[in-house]
């Protein structure tokens, strides 16, 4: 089954770049760039990686990415992560990226986009892999802080494929960004959010309300809520979700107990995606064989989760096709 999941062509939805940040490269970035590491060794630093909630997590996620400055670490990071994507069988990636801590260490935006394009630029032409790019903003931070992010971003609007919301969800509801969403959506700008993982079920129904978003990232307490469900069953609106990271946060307490099944039986729009590989337990292959040695799926039920994430990505509708037919063929 391993074999046959990883030849299935899988799109991901879900993906922060800097949490794909494994050890070995943090070491050759921070050496590149003369930034000392809180760790003496590889070892030490995956030794590291026993999250207890979210912000133990985020603590350790903002520590590593001090050591990306140039265009160069920015596309070494996203290159490395497309490699490895590449073999687990991923034919199409959303990455989302976080300008803010980037911008408050001196980073220039242009850095960023610069770095990343070229990435994408290079996984099309080595692998045939397509790519979207998603412009995340940090909900624990201000409203004013998102607001500048986003206008400071208008040379390269044309590059980015969505917005999305990140970082500590509780008490930072949707509703704090309305006016940052509303702008994106202005500008014609497609609207994502992560809702519903550590936060409550009622935060989904703010993003969709509020934030107008066409996707919801994570969901999984959504089961709390037997109106939202409906809701989004009827809609088909697409939860990104994340069956690794869930458990690594805490979420769950193990993969067995996940509302996956739950949500699948209920006929949501469920995709399934690695969030931050290199904190979480591995990428999308890895995720793709947990949920069929937790869940027993079959081959049918992992075609339909392939399909719903190509049916969902933001691609054009000639390589929608394309991918779909090769899913089918699968």
């Amino acid at each position: 089954m391993k074999d046959w999941l990883q030849t299935l062509p899988k799109a991901e939805l879900h993906l922060h770049i800097e949490g794909t940040l494994e050890p070995e490269l943090m070491f050759e970035l921070a050496a590149r760039n003369d930034v000392a590491l809180p760790y003496a060794s590889i070892e030490e630093v995956r030794a590291a990686y026993n999250f207890t909630n979210l912000q133990s997590f985020l603590d350790l996620y903002y520590q590593g990415m001090n050591v990306l400055y140039t265009e160069q670490d920015f596309y070494d990071l996203a290159m490395a992560y497309f490699e490895r994507a590449h073999q687990d069988g991923v034919v199409h990636i959303e990455l989302s990226f976080d300008p803010q801590p980037h911008l408050s260490r001196g980073v220039a935006m242009r850095t960023l986009f610069a770095g990343l394009g070229q990435a994408r630029e290079e996984a099309e032409r080595r692998f045939g892999m397509s790519t979207a790019l998603i412009m995340s903003f940090l909900r624990d931070r201000s409203t004013e802080e998102a607001m500048d992010v986003l206008e400071q971003a208008a040379p390269w609007y044309e590059q980015i494929d969505a917005v999305g919301l990140d970082s500590a969800e509780l008490g930072n509801p949707p509703e704090k960004f309305a006016a940052v969403f509303e702008r994106a959506r202005t500008l014609g700008i497609a609207r994502l959010a992560h809702a519903g993982e550590e936060g409550p079920a009622a935060y989904i129904s703010g993003a969709l309300d509020v934030l107008d978003v066409c996707r919801i990232d994570h969901g999984v307490r959504c089961v709390e809520d037997e109106a939202l469900v409906a809701r989004l069953a009827n809609e088909q609106i697409p939860l990104t979700v994340c069956p690794l990271s869930n458990v690594y946060l805490k979420v769950f307490e193990r993969l067995e107990d996940h509302t996956l099944p739950a949500m699948l039986d209920h006929g949501l729009c469920v995709t399934l995606n690695s969030d931050d590989p290199a904190y979480f337990g591995g990428g999308m292959l890895n995720n793709f064989v947990a949920c069929h040695e937790a869940f027993g799926w079959d081959e049918d039920a992992f075609r339909s989760l392939a399909r719903n994430a190509i049916e969902a990505a933001f691609m054009s509708e000639s390589r929608r096709e394309q991918l779909l037919a090769q899913v089918a063929a699968c």
